[in-house]
């Protein structure tokens, strides 16, 4: 089971991703990307270019997990361009939940 704790560090990678990376392809972008230290309360998100469709990725000891998420209408808060700084995992799920992190609020189309 995939649990995020207050100590969870959660890095975005800016704009878009393509989603048909698996395990080998997100673990790289991630390395070269994001941070080199890939293990260890370390989770990475990805968006796919119409902001429909987010991975994440985290390692947990004993192997990686790949989670992914579709939404059924709407679109998800996504940074184009910046640095990844990483987020809480708090931030994380309201940014899944579908608020926009810098102002909690909601953002979704209809």
């Amino acid at each position: 089971m995939l649990s995020l704790g207050p100590t969870t560090k959660v890095f975005l990678r800016p704009g878009a991703t393509d989603l048909r990376l698996g395990y080998e392809g997100l673990t790289q972008l991630a390395r070269t990307q994001l941070t080199p230290e890939l293990l260890g309360g370390r989770v990475f998100a990805f968006c796919n270019q119409s902001r429909t469709r987010l991975k994440l990725l985290t390692h947990d000891g004993t192997g990686w997990w790949l989670c992914s998420k579709r939404l059924d209408a709407g679109t998800l808060t996504w940074p184009t361009t910046g640095p990844a700084d990483p987020l809480t995992a708090v931030q994380l799920w309201a940014l899944v939940a579908g608020l926009e992190v810098s102002g909690w609020k909601k953002h979704w189309r209809r």
